[in-house]
């Protein structure tokens, strides 16, 4: 006997597309109503479209939107480049077809400026200056391909997490060796940030980030945080953290004070999307790393359900009205290497079922992580933007394969909770993947114009 889940109508990409101009022979009274969801908006990514008039009755027809969600156009007088995004009904979180997960590649003179400031050669106003250029050229790229969502590409961060050392005092250095996989891996010596300490916030995490994406970007932006849960693992050291945190509930009750002020800061600032980055999430899917952590005599799913009790207490008393709270889980992002393996089956039911965010930034890239079948437990509502293009190699995937693997995707999820976005960042480390600056807005180029051909 078929689930309830799977008794609902699934739309195809092709079905899709042969139905886009349904919603809009419904005339002109839900045309206006379109039109009133959209301009009557109080988010900020709406105001900061405040200059754009809306173009919504003289624009190609789309297909039908699902309930609570409206589809808009809006045109800007100073580019004339159309713009669509989903706006949310009664303070809803508006939906992004074409996606990113955040960082970019950083540019050769940004690289050298951040070489030459760790070297005391430069003073950290100049580093500045080459930080605001590089993103301001990567807003206006991102703009010009058409991705829905903005990012400042971290072109301040050393690395996907560098923000929550250099923003809380307690974090000591740690030499540890990591296994990667990949091209040239293999073990290889690195440093982490344990605490050592009772941890002290002492500013922002995005205090240098906000000010000035919010003044320069020429569209809706996300904010990346990353989740309390990856410190449990990768900062909770015997005979270090112990000293001072004696259980790992203890040092998890401030991570999350930690970051639960950060996400009240960005809301009480105007910013409408936050991701939080969870890649450790997938050390519970590893065969390896579970039984890594059995021999040390822990318990991989008790610590699972911790880590997603966690990352729920950041949000809680956190207004909801037209914010999006994303998640997005990996499996390790390092020049081109990762470092878990597994499909997402035995973590999926708490995953998708107990954590409190409205969108799932998922890895899916390659077959190491697993089928489609585990979206068939995703909640009603819930959003997953499908990682199917890589970052880790420069060979660009097919339009027609990404559409076959959404249409797989769409068995087990309906289409309209679908987007599309890379597996994970391009630089998730300042030094960046192995692919080139051409390689990555080529590929960012093809999640868009194909998210465009389903969803549009």
């Amino acid at each position: 006997m078929n689930s309830g889940h799977d008794r609902r109508r699934r739309r195809t990409a092709d079905e899709c597309r042969s139905g886009r101009r349904r919603s809009w022979r419904c005339g002109s009274k839900d045309r206006a109503t379109t039109k009133s969801a959209t301009l009557s908006g109080d988010s900020n990514s709406h105001r900061q479209y405040q200059d754009r008039c809306c173009q919504a009755d003289d624009r190609p027809a789309m297909h039908q939107c699902p309930p609570l969600l409206l589809r808009s156009y809006r045109i800007s007088r100073r580019t004339g480049l159309d713009t669509a995004y989903t706006v949310g009904r009664s303070g809803m979180p508006a939906r992004y077809r074409a996606e990113q997960v955040g960082s970019l590649l950083r540019p050769a003179e940004l690289l050298q400026a951040r070489a030459s400031y760790a070297a005391l050669k430069i003073p950290l106003e100049e580093l500045r200056a080459k930080e605001d250029d590089a993103i301001r050229q990567a807003l206006e790229q991102q703009r010009r391909v058409g991705i829905d969502i903005l990012s400042d590409g971290e072109m301040r961060r050393g690395s996907w997490a560098t923000d929550m050392a250099e923003a809380v005092d307690g974090f000591v250095p740690q030499r540890v060796e990591l296994e990667w996989k990949g091209p040239g891996g293999g073990r290889e010596g690195s440093t982490l940030r344990a605490a050592g300490a009772t941890l002290k916030k002492t500013r922002k995490l995005n205090a240098h980030e906000l000010p000035f994406l919010k003044k320069h970007a020429p569209g809706p932006f996300k904010v990346t945080v990353p989740a309390p849960s990856n410190f449990l693992l990768a900062s909770y050291k015997a005979g270090v953290t112990d000293r001072f945190y004696p259980t790992h509930a203890d040092f998890l009750r401030d991570l999350v004070e930690i970051i639960h002020d950060e996400i009240q800061w960005l809301v009480s600032e105007g910013v409408t999307y936050i991701q939080l980055d969870a890649p450790y999430y997938s050390h519970y899917l590893d065969p390896t790393q579970r039984e890594r952590m059995r021999q040390t005599e822990r318990d991989p799913d008790a610590e699972f359900e911790n880590g997603i009790e966690g990352d729920n207490s950041c949000f809680r008393g956190i207004p909801r009205r037209n914010l999006t709270l994303a998640l997005h889980v990996c499996r390790g992002n390092n020049r081109s290497r990762w470092y878990t393996e597994g499909g997402y089956d035995v973590i999926a039911e708490k995953l998708f079922g107990r954590l409190d965010v409205d969108t799932f930034l998922l890895e899916y890239d390659t077959q190491r992580a697993g089928g489609f079948e585990p979206l068939r437990l995703v909640p009603r509502g819930k959003n997953v933007v499908l990682g199917l293009v890589t970052t880790k190699q420069p060979k660009l995937e097919s339009e027609d394969e990404l559409r076959l693997r959404i249409d797989e995707a769409a068995r087990f999820i309906p289409l309209e909770n679908l987007a599309l976005s890379p597996q994970c960042g391009f630089a998730s480390v300042a030094a960046g993947n192995l692919v080139s600056e051409d390689d990555q807005w080529r590929k960012l180029e093809l999640v868009v114009n194909t998210a465009r051909k389903i969803w549009e």
